[in-house]
């Protein structure tokens, strides 16, 4: 019994040691750094034809048949090719129609491209390649540069329904680029590019879908951006009575709208440079309203906030116009998800700007009057706070400006000047129209007290 014990024991050893020398032929298959899948849906009739096209080394798990120096065996890769198709796209690919999920498709075609082919620049080339001939089996092409085109076949009600599509290619590889371009009957080419899982894409938003989703992008992106947060932080510190913060936060919200609806209009520069300097500025704006909470509280005995309440909701309005540019960034990659909603795209984003300010307004106060009241009196601990938030955004200033300092400066010519005097003279008209509603407030707030104090000496 311990001989045939042994002999088993030996068997199994030796069996186990064949496996680990053999593992890096039959182990899967390295996990791409890049990956680019390329798709186009289209509705016809009572079906709706998905096109992808997706590099083969992305589909780790199928061992293809390969020949020589690892060529790709055609006259075997068929059965493989489809069982990639299903598992590794169709697999990662939900597409609904009026928000009813469709059934699983077919597979109407399957071809193996090489790495040259252009044929998916347009609909019309990529389902000619996909419906075409198969490269001739003694094609001598590297299994990890050649691509895999798939056509799928969807049964839909109607190719006027409302689509939409949840691709997740993100397992493909570590960074997964999405072109997708959706061809509605009788419409134009919508294209949409994202990175990683993009969630659910709705191929042609109703108004209000497109307002949802844009209301909640505004909305987390204030929360989430700390330079926006720091600014707003540095203008409530000293003002957290309602009248002044009212004031204040209103002439910052008016101008970084302005800003963001101008940037979508693709009112200035479209240059490198303009990011970063924008990104700078907005650093350096945030150090500014530090230092000036610092010093007019360190210089003045009244730390009620009342002599930067003057002045502030001018401040206020100059660097919501930068911050507003800040905004635009952020929306520019979304814009593709609004449809034929852009305007009511940009009012929801900046809608949920709003609330986000609201919900930090909410928090923020309370917790300062609290501070104040317990922890340290309100002029110390405006300095304390307001030292803090200039040595972080001191630093964000120094590395936004090194980076800023590697891309070139524009040449003058004449489309930049062209560019320089429109933005100048939009500043202005809207500078005015904020300076005439700010007067005509001051002077409403001006006789509500005068008539206050007659009736008190009355």
């Amino acid at each position: 019994m311990v001989r045939v014990a042994s002999g088993v024991n030996g068997k199994i050893l030796t069996a186990l040691s064949c496996l680990l020398l053999l593992s890096p032929a039959l182990g899967a298959h390295d996990i791409p750094a890049d990956v680019t899948v390329q798709a186009f849906v289209k509705p016809e009739g009572s079906r709706l034809r998905l096109l992808v096209r997706v590099p083969l080394k992305a589909m780790r798990d199928v061992n293809f048949p390969l020949r020589g120096p690892g060529y790709l065996d055609l006259s075997k890769a068929d059965q493989y090719l489809n069982d990639a198709a299903m598992l590794w796209v169709a697999g990662s690919i939900e597409i609904y129609e009026d928000d009813h999920r469709l059934a699983p498709p077919r597979i109407a075609a399957a071809r193996v491209s090489l790495p040259s082919d252009r044929s998916f620049e347009s609909y019309d080339r990529a389902l000619q390649r996909v419906s075409g001939p198969r490269l001739s089996i003694g094609s001598d092409i590297a299994w990890d540069q050649a691509m895999l085109d798939v056509l799928f076949e969807y049964p839909i009600a109607s190719d006027a329904s409302r689509f939409s599509i949840r691709p997740d290619f993100a397992r493909l590889a570590l960074r997964v680029v999405t072109v997708l371009r959706f061809l509605p009957p009788g419409g134009s080419v919508r294209a949409f590019e994202f990175t990683g899982d993009s969630g659910l894409v709705r191929l042609d938003p109703r108004w209000h879908q497109a307002a949802l989703r844009f209301i909640r992008l505004g909305f987390f992106h204030i929360l989430s951006g700390a330079d926006h947060l720091l600014f707003l932080f540095c203008l409530i510190i000293p003002l957290r009575r309602l009248k002044p913060l009212v004031i204040v936060v209103t002439a910052f919200t008016a101008a970084h709208s302005l800003t963001l609806l101008a940037a979508a209009s693709n009112v200035g520069p479209d240059g490198l440079w303009f990011p970063p300097l924008i990104e700078t500025l907005i650093a350096a704006s945030i150090v500014y309203m530090a230092l000036q909470n610092i010093v007019v509280s360190a210089s003045s005995a009244d730390s009620s906030g009342t002599r930067l309440g003057h002045a502030r909701w001018a401040l206020a309005f100059g660097f919501g116009l930068v911050h507003g540019f800040g905004f635009s960034f952020a929306l520019r990659e979304s814009l593709q998800f609004a449809g034929s909603h852009l305007l009511t795209s940009l009012l929801s984003f900046n809608a949920g700007v709003e609330l986000g300010q609201l919900a930090v307004l909410v928090v923020m106060v309370p917790v300062l009057q609290l501070l104040f009241r317990f922890v340290a009196s309100e002029r110390v601990g405006t300095i304390i706070l307001s030292t803090l938030v200039a040595h972080s955004a001191w630093h964000w200033t120094g590395e936004r400006w090194s980076r800023l300092r590697q891309f070139a400066w524009p040449h003058p010519d004449l489309a930049l000047l062209a560019t320089i005097v429109r933005g100048l003279i939009v500043v202005v008209l809207v500078s005015a129209v904020a300076w005439l509603v700010f007067a005509l407030l001051t002077r409403k707030s001006a006789a509500g007290i005068v008539d206050e104090h007659r009736e008190r000496g009355a």
